[in-house]
């Protein structure tokens, strides 16, 4: 027994076809294009981009869009390749499961479960934010101390609770039903977009652009080459969607034809429209309006500059109905994203649980609705908690790293594949390999190291949480090791613990030392969090 097995492909092949036990299927090809469109518009576009272009890109958000949607279709392409061979919930864990081992697939596992929730707490954070916008234009003015979090001076966003609450609700209801309000979203969310890039257009001002690519401060990610770059790596998480859609295989009608459509249409529709809308967004207004507050809100911010100039230098709104009219949809297409991702991340909570990896209570189907309800009751509480208490900078550059780390995992998973199991049938087989997986590793590595290092701070905390869950419960319970392991395989687990205390200690220090930066209580919480686990780690490598 070995915490390296990994989970025959005949035995989640089997799993998928058990339908008695296991998630309705009733996705089509067309349900998981709206699916991903779903997910990927409004969590890059409505959201973190106005705060990217105005402390990171400026203008130049664009190229940002562009590098991140490069990296995205290497990635998209082994995700598609994976979705349609092992068609299970549960996404790039089930794929590391398939290829690379039982604790490789836990630690992707439990980065995709922070992926989704952090993903989503951004999206209702944002939603928040719009929601103010569209009250306030009618006259009603919501406190500041409940639309924000502690961090920014409120004391709880209670519209962010409100819509993860409902979106989890719904999601209790039935995937089908899910999925057809998603579609009636999807076609509101998209009929936005291009209003909004028609209309823009032509209020566009060419001295918004200049400079297109802002001159470096001095701080590295602070526009500049390393600002576009590390912009890419933040609204990378807006691509998030693909990878929504793969989790949803188990409830697809035929997923080796359609998972790959799903995955990649999606992909393709959602990075022009990307592109063009935020040339529009920066071109109707200087990037240094979206800054504070309402740069989580970007879109309201442009569609009240488009309108002529007057005399006084004002700005009249040429359509004024319209701010109001993309305000709602905007409102209705962040319900979508969230959904997605809630259900993303419920689905890959229930393959971890069926694998003996976590309590089982979290792999039981509701007897009516055949969804993981259970599951979602957790994680509207979890997601509730990180929309109420968390500032969005935050939960989205988590989201993106998440993002980037279980991209790169399913990269070296077609690696492995192609070599382990070069005879396995495949409906869609990615071109170009070892080029296109390589790719995908090398730009999202590189991306990744642009993040600010709090962020890494914060990855490492979680993996060293997961790491405690597995070595206390996963390891012990384990489905396909029948709860059986070596003394070898608890030394694995507490040396890749150690090992991660002393990254964290590293990393600690080194964004301690930046004169620019004050972290005080997060410098001491690692440090404590160090210590603590250090002992952990080390009296089970010792006892092992």
């Amino acid at each position: 027994m070995s915490i390296w097995k990994r989970k025959p492909l005949n035995q989640l092949l089997a799993e998928a076809e058990d339908s008695e036990k296991g998630l309705k299927k009733t996705l089509t090809a067309p349900g998981l294009v709206a699916l991903g469109i779903g997910a990927i518009i409004g969590a890059g576009l409505f959201s973190i981009t106005g705060l990217a272009a105005s402390l990171n890109a400026g203008p130049a958000i664009t190229i940002s869009f562009l590098i991140a949607a490069f990296g995205c279709v290497f990635a998209g392409l082994c995700y598609a390749e994976f979705s349609s061979m092992i068609p299970v919930a549960g996404s790039a864990y089930t794929y590391s499961f398939a290829t690379m081992g039982e604790f490789i697939a836990w630690i992707i596992g439990w980065d995709l479960v922070l992926e989704y929730a952090v993903g989503a707490a951004t999206v209702s954070i944002s939603w928040s934010r719009y929601l103010g916008k569209l009250l306030s234009s009618y006259g009603i003015h919501l406190s500041d101390a409940y639309m924000l979090s502690p961090f920014e001076g409120g004391i709880i966003n209670l519209p962010a609770v409100f819509i993860v609450m409902l979106m989890s609700l719904i999601l209790i209801r039935g995937t089908k039903e899910s999925a057809f309000i998603n579609g009636i979203i999807v076609l509101l969310k998209v009929s936005v977009v291009l209003i909004f890039i028609a209309v823009g257009w032509q209020y566009i001002r060419p001295e918004n652009y200049t400079p297109y690519i802002p001159e470096n401060t001095g701080k590295f990610g602070e526009f500049g080459f390393s600002g576009i770059i590390r912009a890419a790596a933040i609204v990378f998480f807006a691509y998030i969607g693909f990878d929504a859609v793969s989790t949803a295989a188990q409830e697809a009608k035929n997923p080796k034809r359609d998972m790959p459509i799903g995955i990649l249409l999606s992909l393709a529709i959602c990075t022009i429209l990307y592109i063009l809308f935020a040339h529009v967004m920066t071109g109707v207004v200087n990037y240094q309006a979206f800054a504070g507050k309402d740069g989580i809100a970007p879109v309201a911010v442009a569609v009240e500059a488009m309108g002529p100039v007057g005399a006084n230098g004002m700005i009249t709104p040429a359509y004024p109905w319209l701010n109001n009219a993309i305000l709602l949809a905007i409102l209705g297409g962040y319900s979508s994203v969230i959904l997605v991702l809630l259900m993303g991340q419920s689905r890959v909570f229930f393959s971890m649980s069926k694998d003996g990896l976590l309590p089982k209570v979290f792999s039981e189907v509701h007897e009516k609705f055949r969804t993981p309800a259970k599951n979602n009751l957790l994680f509207m509480l979890i997601v509730s908690l990180f929309a109420a208490f968390i500032p969005a900078r935050v939960v989205g550059e988590m989201t993106s790293i998440g993002t980037l780390f279980a991209f790169i995992l399913v990269c070296l998973g077609v690696l492995i594949m192609r070599t382990k199991m070069p005879e396995a049938p495949r409906a869609f087989r990615t071109p170009f390999v070892p080029f296109v997986p390589i790719a995908g590793v090398l730009v999202c590595l590189f991306m990744m190291v642009f993040l600010p290092l709090d962020t890494w701070i914060r990855l490492i905390v979680w993996m060293m949480i997961g790491f405690d869950l597995y070595l206390f419960y996963g390891m012990k319970n384990s489905a396909l090791n029948q709860g059986e392991f070596s003394l070898k395989n608890q030394k694995t687990v507490a040396g890749s613990g150690l090992a991660m205390v002393l990254i964290l200690i590293i990393i600690a220090f080194i964004h301690h030392n930046d004169p620019n930066l004050d972290d005080i209580y997060l410098f001491y919480f690692s440090l404590a969090f160090s210590i603590i686990h250090a002992f952990v780690y080390g009296y089970n490598y010792k006892k092992s």
